[in-house]
């Protein structure tokens, strides 16, 4: 990988300035960004996109440009297909591996003038959701330990694990373009099973990769979120977050996506009830209950949507014991959890991996 040359304050600003704002991303949609790097990874294996970009129901014409908002499902199965024909399992690591910390535009930009490190993740934790409404990041501190950890939500499970295969595969280039060349994590953490050849995630992350694991995350030293950014221009950063938040008010957001969003990430760590979301909304429990009512779906109704979402991702991409998904889920039992998988899906836990695996 290429050391990337971070613009000057001045030229991040003529060309920010000569494009206009984009509209609001939509709930399950997502700026192409990194994943425009699927055309160049495709040549590299002697193939022409276009009639697969086509077969996955997209307009080639897209991939000229990183900001093009394409459906995460479309993206999904152009990965599945990429997979397929190149008989690469690893294909959207490589994506991620030419991708760099402008892939992800304002808020990359953003992040490249924030103060320090944990200022850069914490904005991006904080607003990737203009750039991208399918995949949602956290960011948690444990005993000295720093795990940034992403996971799809609202969105099909064919083509995820490429998906976040290519989120941790940029997010350890961007860490490096804000710490040093020579950056590595502790390990990384990945929901899939593991490769016939874990070389290439040897290979790019320069640290031991665990897979069959409930979650996709990089785990680093937390001592490293207080290292200052180079060349981070203040002034930059202003103009930038003041562009930021224009386009989030522009944006707004339903409350039952803002929960979804919320949950994807905390069931698998926390168990996360009514109360506690309306915390982190900043609203009464009951405020949020009237609020949901008048959109016709309840808290209840979205937790369990997304449980499953979770479950059905861990079963088919992963061999991650039942037990062990039920309690990540918040079941205190794998018994509870298989009746609650039979009522979401009428099949049991066990016959859904063998269907789907």
């Amino acid at each position: 990988m290429n050391d990337i040359v971070l613009p000057s304050a001045s030229a991040v600003l003529q060309r920010s300035s000569s494009r206009p704002p984009a509209g609001p991303t939509p709930p399950g949609y997502i700026h192409l960004g990194v994943s425009k790097e699927i055309v160049p990874t495709l040549r590299e294996f002697g193939l022409d996109p276009d009639p697969l970009i086509r077969e996955a129901g997209l307009d080639p014409r897209l991939f000229d440009d990183g900001m093009s908002v394409i459906p995460f499902a479309a993206l999904g199965r152009l990965y599945a297909l990429c997979v397929a024909r190149t008989n690469c399992p690893h294909f959207g690591l490589l994506v991620g591996w030419r991708a760099s910390i402008l892939s992800l535009g304002l808020v990359g930009r953003l992040m490249q003038h924030s103060d320090t490190v944990g200022d850069a993740l914490r904005t991006l934790v904080a607003h990737l959701s203009l750039h991208d409404r399918a995949v949602v990041p956290s960011l948690t501190l444990s005993d000295g330990t720093a795990l940034l950890t992403f996971a799809t939500y609202q969105a099909e499970s064919t083509g995820v694990q490429q998906v976040l295969d290519a989120a941790l595969g940029v997010v350890v280039n961007i860490l490096r373009t804000l710490c040093g060349p020579t950056w590595n994590p502790t390990e990384i953490l990945v929901p899939r099973l593991a490769p016939a050849d874990a070389e290439p995630y040897r290979r790019h992350f320069r640290a031991p990769a665990r897979f069959n694991h409930e979650t996709a995350t990089l785990v680093f030293r937390a001592q490293d979120l207080d290292q200052r950014i180079a060349g981070a221009d203040p002034v930059m950063r202003a103009l930038l977050e003041d562009r930021v938040q224009q386009m989030k008010r522009a944006q707004g957001s339903a409350l039952s996506d803002d929960i979804r969003r919320l949950l994807r990430t905390r069931l698998t760590s926390n168990r996360c009830s009514a109360e506690d979301i309306a915390d982190l909304l900043a609203m009464h429990r009951r405020t949020l209950s009237r609020r949901l009512q008048g959109g016709g779906m309840g808290f209840r109704a979205i937790a369990n949507e997304t449980r499953f979402e979770i479950a059905r991702q861990l079963l088919e991409d992963t061999e991650v014991p039942l037990g062990q998904i039920a309690a990540a889920l918040g079941y205190s039992e794998a018994s509870a959890f298989t009746r609650a998988f039979r009522r979401w899906s009428g099949q049991t836990p066990t016959a859904w991996r063998a269907a789907n695996g």
